[in-house]
């Protein structure tokens, strides 16, 4: 969703590179490698309550995700969480989403760069929700992408590379300018992946169907999602989805960081309805963030 306010004008401080800074302060030069040739992995958190949800795995994915673009980032995972927690802190939010990103530095330009620095930072911001709340509620509705998922021979497709979002960008804005909230992007075999920035899921008969993450990200909410689900006794079949598949599904959701546990209304011209096991599981992941409930079921 859009904000008024500008990024680099709001309030408050960045953690970067083992120091709080200013907000307005925290720049790079324009040379930057990561600004040429997106050498930038990042990760999304949400707090609840004052707690960083599942703030340990994120922060894991984010070393993991450096390591396969080559690169290792300068502080351990515990550093990590604890500046993260620190960032919050600073910035006095109990819900937030937190941002850290790592990415190569200026001090060589060119494809190659064996000894640019290695820079981290952290941002603190209030992000309510992703999507319209009203739209939430009744359902969103998607397009279907022009751009596919690549080929995971072709790009690092289990990091959180900055990368891989340029055609997520390409396709969202798409989907924007003909009225929808966002797009289905299918994999370069033509079956079904994600969104731009959320996993999803179907519902037939009682039973959960989603894409397996053979060339996308397995999201930490979509494997809070799935244990949820099995929790309940609901069972969750991951295979391989065709678009000619979708007449059949009842209901439609999809999840991550920032989108939680969505409802989708629409895709291109298939329609579905906001059932019972898409209301639970938004309310069980809801409940399942919260500081004080138990821990979500982990994926078997």
């Amino acid at each position: 969703m859009a904000d008024a306010q500008p990024f680099d004008m709001r309030d408050g401080v960045i953690w970067y590179d083992g120091a709080f800074v200013p907000w307005a302060d925290a720049k790079v030069h324009v040379l930057t490698h990561a600004l040429h040739y997106a050498s930038a992995v990042f990760e999304g958190e949400r707090a609840y309550g004052g707690v960083i949800f599942k703030m340990r795995e994120h922060n894991q994915r984010l070393v993991e995700s450096a390591r396969l673009l080559d690169f290792e980032i300068p502080y351990t995972v515990e550093e990590i969480d604890r500046a993260c927690e620190e960032t919050l802190a600073r910035q006095g939010f109990s819900d937030a989403y937190i941002r850290p990103i790592a990415w190569r530095g200026s001090e060589m330009m060119g494809v190659s760069a064996q000894h640019n620095k290695i820079h981290l930072a952290i941002a603190v911001w209030q992000w309510p929700s992703y999507f319209d709340p009203a739209q939430r509620l009744k359902g969103i509705r998607l397009d279907l992408a022009q751009w596919r998922r690549p080929d995971p021979l072709t790009a690092p497709s289990k990091a959180k590379a900055t990368g891989l979002y340029m055609i997520c960008t390409m396709s969202k804005h798409a989907a924007e300018r003909k009225g929808y909230a966002d797009a289905l992007m299918l994999d370069w075999r033509g079956q079904v992946a994600e969104c731009t920035g959320a996993n999803i899921f179907f519902v037939k008969d009682g039973v959960i169907h989603t894409p397996t993450p053979d060339c996308f990200l397995d999201g930490i909410t979509r494997r809070t999602v799935i244990g949820l689900a099995k929790a309940r006794g609901i069972e969750v079949v991951e295979r391989a989805i065709l678009p000619e598949e979708l007449s059949g599904f009842e209901q439609c959701f999809i999840c991550g960081t920032a989108a939680e546990v969505t409802p989708v209304a629409e895709i291109a011209d298939w329609r579905f309805t906001v059932g019972d096991i898409t209301s639970t599981l938004m309310n069980d992941y809801m409940a399942a963030v919260q500081p004080s409930a138990p821990k979500a079921v982990a994926a078997a």
